[in-house]
């Protein structure tokens, strides 16, 4: 007889989005002696995760939906994979997958658990509207920073369930800095000299990366450093204008679109530092890859990256009206080795003390456990 405790986590999608990379990480560290993971999405298209949760134990179903009202559709198949599986906790990602959740527990009388990834006030009115007048619908709300956490309590005031920040992490054994992991490769492949400093970054291609504000900011960085280079990793609904961007801007031969990759260690070996001009954040995964790595971060404070980075000590951080200072703290990392160093080095530390997936994943198991 199974008598491990069944956890079904719903969402949208199982591209590369930050909250979707999250799902195969945390299950490689949850304790399948005691919890059995099982995932459901709906966007057939996007798939990428799929493979590495099936092949980390977990059990993966699509109900396919091209949009939000055909997932609504698909609430009595959520109802009947609940019932036929015995789940036990349902831990819903993302606005509409929370939606549907919602009603799945208001049917099967199922414990409903949300993590909020998002501040409220950058999603769609619509979506927005809906996520916060059925949240009080939901056993337990999980915030991915403290930043979404006043969110969601500045716009739902009077919640009346539990809201608990979990912090977003990362697997520090699988992220460590020094590691070759073929960078000389990386450079090689698009011709950047062995001793050319690289500065990159890893973004799915929306508006709220300001990837063409962060390719301006490359090109200001060369007027004061000409032998840098720069690698954005990713893809999205952007590429074809940051593609006219980077054409615009006569850099075709300096700004690197690598695309998308399932091992990102090699891209963040070869960077000297890694920069985000993201105009708001939950708390991006792939700045907490980069700091574990040992990578020196150069950042706006958008959203969560404010709580991550103590500006001067572990990385360095503008406001994001002010993202040209950026220029300046490239110029100040690259001109000097030994600050680069202490800066990647300090912000490890920090991830290993306070952004480490294991301890993320052990807060997990500890709510999953109470609701059981």
């Amino acid at each position: 007889m199974n008598s491990k405790i069944k956890i079904l986590h719903i969402i949208k999608s199982l591209g590369r989005g930050g909250a979707e990379m999250l799902l195969p990480e945390t299950l490689k560290l949850h304790n399948k002696e005691v919890f059995e993971f099982h995932y459901i999405y709906f966007l057939p298209w996007k798939d990428q995760m799929v493979e590495s949760l099936q092949n980390n134990e977990g059990t993966v179903v699509c109900f396919s939906a091209n949009n939000n009202i055909q997932m609504l559709l698909r609430i009595r198949d959520v109802v009947g994979y609940v019932r036929s599986q015995g789940i036990q906790v349902i831990h819903a990602h993302l606005p509409w997958a929370g939606i549907v959740a919602r009603q799945v527990g208001r049917v099967t009388g199922i414990p409903v658990l949300y993590t909020e990834h998002n501040k409220q006030e950058r999603y769609h009115i619509l979506t927005r509207w809906m996520n916060l007048a059925t949240m009080s619908q939901l056993t337990h709300v999980i915030a991915v920073s403290r930043d979404v956490e006043e969110s969601i309590r500045k716009n739902k005031p009077g919640l009346r369930v539990p809201l608990d920040v979990v912090l977003n992490g990362v697997n520090v054994d699988h992220f460590v800095p020094h590691q070759q992991q073929n960078y000389n490769a990386v450079k090689a492949s698009f011709s950047i000299p062995p001793d050319a400093p690289v500065i990159g970054t890893i973004a799915v291609f929306r508006f709220q990366k300001r990837l063409d504000l962060w390719m301006e900011l490359a090109a200001a960085i060369l007027k004061k450093i000409p032998q840098a280079h720069f690698i954005i990793v990713g893809d999205g609904p952007l590429k074809d204008k940051l593609i006219e961007k980077r054409e615009a801007l006569g850099l075709n031969s300096r700004i690197h679109l690598a695309g998308l990759q399932t091992e990102v260690r090699p891209y963040l070996a070869a960077f000297d530092i890694y920069m985000m001009s993201s105009i708001f954040e939950g708390l991006p995964i792939a700045l907490l890859e980069a700091m574990a790595s040992g990578c020196p971060v150069i950042s706006t404070d958008a959203g969560g990256v404010k709580e991550v980075i103590d500006h001067e000590k572990d990385g360095l951080i503008c406001s994001v009206d002010d993202a040209k200072q950026l220029i300046d703290f490239a110029v100040r990392l690259i001109g000097n080795d030994q600050y680069r160093e202490t800066m990647g080095l300090a912000g490890r530390e920090k991830i290993i003390r306070l952004f480490s997936m294991q301890k993320m994943v052990a807060e997990l198991e500890a709510i999953y456990r109470k609701y059981a």
